[in-house]
């Protein structure tokens, strides 16, 4: 059963999300849902690498410039980012607010802020005994964060766009 949190990071996902400690997030995935022109849910996954909360109501996100989820978030602005672990199962709700700004040294991604609208907490209900979360998302090999095109996203990551 899932409960709202409001509309920013509480300071447990905001220090999740700033990349302080991304080694030790890297080889996790996080699922990014937009809608598509259909209305249907669109999934696609980003690593950590790809995140990174500003502050509490602002989050950055580097993907593919030509990808349906960049189009979707360009015409819809709705996004919601899923972050499912053993430790914190979140929903966050979100609005492409600015964007898609190119990224330098990454000709075929864009950077898309998003503002966080809605963070919803999702626990076992009692009914669910000890029914819980076991395992992240994960993908392998885990990127080298010395790699030209790592380096560049989180370079752009950490850029205020627009200014």
């Amino acid at each position: 059963m899932s409960r709202s949190l409001g509309p920013s990071l509480p300071p447990d996902l905001l220090a999740r999300l700033s990349q302080s400690d991304l080694p030790s997030h890297l080889g996790k995935a996080i699922p990014l849902i937009t809608v598509d022109r259909e209305g249907r849910p669109h999934p696609m996954l980003l690593s950590y690498l790809e995140v990174r909360a500003a502050d509490p109501r602002t989050i950055r996100i580097v993907i593919g410039a030509r990808s349906r989820s960049c189009r979707n978030l360009l015409e819809r602005q709705t996004a919601t980012l899923l972050v499912v672990e053993p430790d914190l199962t979140v929903y966050i709700k979100a609005r492409a607010s600015e964007g898609p700004f190119p990224v330098p040294d990454l000709a075929d991604f864009a950077l898309v802020v998003l503002t966080v609208e809605d963070v919803l907490e999702d626990a076992p209900g009692d009914w669910e005994g000890t029914t819980r979360i076991t395992g992240d998302i994960r993908y392998a090999p885990v990127p080298s964060l010395d790699a030209p095109w790592a380096r560049a996203t989180l370079e752009a990551l950490a850029l205020t766009p627009g200014r």
